[in-house]
C-alpha cells in the first residue's frame, strides 16, 4: 500500500479534522449501527436501504476481519514471521481497518470487527451524522462536515486504492494474491447502496482509477530499495496502455520519462506519479461523453502493431495485455450499441482466455485477436 495513501487513509480514521462554525475537532467514530435506523439506512425501502446490503450482500462487511482467521492467511504470517494476523497492521490495515482508530475516538457502539465499514469509506460520523440528511444541505456543506465525496471519482480511487493495488513485494512471496485495482468494474461487481445516478460515467471512472492505480505503483517503485522485476513489469504495463491514451488526447506527458524496466532512478518513478496524479485530477473532472469513450476504445482497440513487436519481451507484453482486456472490456460496458455486438463480445472473450496466463502468453495470438475485435467494431458502425 502507498504510505502516502495509507497515512492519509489512516488519518482520516483517526482524526477526521473538521471545519465546522470555526473549530477544529477530532471525529469519532460512531459504529456502523448508527446508521442502521429503518428511518435512515436500515429499512426496507430501495433509498433507505443500504445497511442492510452492506451488511448482508458486502465482501466489505464482517469477511475482511474475518478472513485474517483463515488457514492461508496463518501460512501467510508464519512465514512472514506474524504472531497474530488480526493484530498485525501489515495486514489489518486492509482488512480491518478500523483498529487503527484510537479508543478515543470510538463511540459506544464501534465494532473493529466491521471490517470495512460505512465510516471507512465516508469518514468518521459524529460531526456529519445528524445534519448529512437535511434537505438544504449541499454537497459542500456535508464535505465540510467531514462526509466524504465519493461521488467526485477522484477521491472515490484515492479511497479505495490503498487496499486494492499494492501489495508489499514480501508478503505477495509469502503467498498473498496480486491485486489489480480498476475501479469501475470492481464498483459494478459491488452490491449496490448508492443510486445509480451517483455512480458516474463507468469509462470516466475507469481511467481516473487506471492513472491512480499508476501513481499508486510508481510510488512503490521509487520507495523500493530495489524493486523487483515483476513490479517493473507491472507499472509499465499500465504506463503502456495510459501513453496511449495521453497520445490520443495529445498532451505532453512524463508518463514515458525514462525506461523503469532498466532503471531503478526514484526521480524517474516520481515524474510518473505527479504525472499520473495530474492525470487523475483532470479526467476527472472532465465533462465525458460517449465520443471519448468511442475514441478511447477505437485507439486501444488498434494496438495489435504493438503486440507484434518483437524487441518487446513476452513477460512485458503479457502485462500490457491485462492491463488492456480490462480496459477493452469496460470502454465497451459503457457503449451500448456493443452491448449485442457478438461479434466484438466474442473477440472480447478469446482475448481475456489468451491474456489469463501470463507464462502461456502468446503475443502473436493476441494480435491476431485484437484486429479480429478491432474489424467487429468498425463492422457494428
Amino acid at each position: 500500500m502507498s504510505k502516502t495513501i495509507c497515512r492519509l487513509f489512516i488519518a482520516g480514521l483517526i482524526c477526521a479534522v473538521t471545519v465546522a462554525r470555526g473549530a477544529t475537532l477530532p471525529t469519532k467514530f460512531l459504529g456502523a449501527n448508527s446508521c442502521a435506523s429503518t428511518s435512515c439506512h436500515g429499512g426496507g425501502g430501495a433509498k433507505q436501504n443500504q445497511f442492510l446490503v452492506w451488511s448482508l450482500q458486502d465482501f466489505h462487511s464482517q469477511r475482511p476481519p474475518a478472513t485474517l482467521t483463515s488457514a492461508r492467511s496463518k501460512q501467510i504470517a508464519e512465514a512472514l514471521e506474524i504472531k497474530d494476523p488480526t493484530a498485525d497492521s501489515r495486514c489489518t490495515s486492509c482488512h480491518a481497518p478500523l483498529a487503527a482508530v484510537p479508543e478515543n475516538l470510538r463511540g459506544e457502539n464501534f465494532k473493529i470487527s466491521e471490517g470495512v465499514s460505512c465510516e471507512s469509506c465516508h469518514g468518521p460520523a459524529e460531526n456529519w451524522l445528524r445534519a448529512h440528511t437535511r434537505p438544504d444541505y449541499t454537497r459542500a456543506d456535508r464535505t465540510a462536515a467531514g462526509l466524504r465525496d465519493l461521488q467526485n471519482l477522484y477521491v472515490r480511487a484515492n479511497t479505495c486504492v490503498a487496499c486494492h493495488q499494492n501489495v508489499d513485494a514480501k508478503i505477495l512471496q509469502a503467498g498473498h494474491p496480486e491485486l489489480i485495482f480498476e475501479l469501475d468494474g470492481q464498483s459494478v461487481a459491488e452490491p449496490k447502496h448508492w443510486s445509480a445516478e451517483k455512480n458516474g460515467n463507468g469509462a470516466q471512472a475507469w481511467l481516473v482509477g487506471q492513472a491512480v492505480a499508476l501513481r499508486e505503483m510508481s510510488w512503490q517503485m521509487a520507495s523500493e530499495k530495489s524493486p523487483t522485476e515483476d513490479q517493473r513489469l507491472r507499472l509499465d504495463g499500465l504506463r503502456w496502455l495510459l501513453e496511449k491514451i495521453k497520445a490520443m488526447k495529445g498532451g505532453a506527458t512524463d508518463l514515458n520519462s525514462g525506461s523503469p524496466s532498466q532503471s531503478t532512478s526514484a526521480e524517474i518513478f516520481n515524474r510518473i506519479k505527479s504525472e499520473s496524479d495530474r492525470l487523475a485530477i483532470d479526467m476527472a473532472a472532465t465533462q465525458w461523453t460517449e465520443a471519448m469513450t468511442r475514441q478511447f476504445l477505437n485507439t486501444l482497440a488498434g494496438a495489435s502493431p504493438d503486440f507484434r513487436a518483437d524487441a518487446i519481451p513476452q513477460p512485458l507484453q503479457a502485462r500490457r495485455a491485462e492491463r488492456l482486456v480490462l480496459a477493452l472490456d469496460r470502454l465497451v460496458t459503457a457503449l451500448p450499441e456493443l452491448k449485442n455486438n457478438q461479434p466484438a463480445q466474442s473477440a472480447l472473450n478469446q482475448l481475456f482466455q489468451l491474456a489469463q496466463s501470463r507464462p502461456d502468453f502468446d503475443p502473436a495470438k493476441f494480435a491476431a485477436a485484437l484486429e479480429i475485435f478491432s474489424r467487429a467494431l468498425v463492422e457494428n458502425k
